[in-house]
């Protein structure tokens, strides 16, 4: 939750707050909406939406943490994606997210 770390990471701008009900904003205002839950090193819960939805729609993300031997394991799951939008978005979150972490992480 950290909006300069994950800025410098994905290379495009993020605001996000730290706070539940605080708003967030990344790929330089692509993606946003408001953090639901916020679980120090265990949980964060997101209402999360694109640009280009409908407007009004949101899914919700969840990113769940935990220890696993020397590291932390990452459980991501993301609810209520539009349909017309779906593919893309899976493969955004690889592309744009995952595969940039795992490179900021080495």
């Amino acid at each position: 939750m950290d909006s300069r770390l994950h800025s410098e990471f994905t290379g495009a701008k993020a605001n996000i707050a730290r706070r539940v009900g605080g708003r967030f904003t990344a790929y330089d205002g692509w993606a946003e909406g408001r953090n639901l839950e916020l679980v120090k090193d265990k949980k964060i819960v997101q209402r999360w939406r694109g640009a280009d939805w409908l407007a009004g729609h949101y899914s919700t993300v969840t990113y769940r943490l935990s220890g696993s031997g020397n590291g932390t394991r990452l459980e991501f799951v993301q609810t209520g994606v539009p349909v017309e939008v779906y593919k893309d978005i899976s493969a955004g979150w690889k592309e744009h997210y995952w595969n940039k972490m795992k490179l900021a992480l080495r």
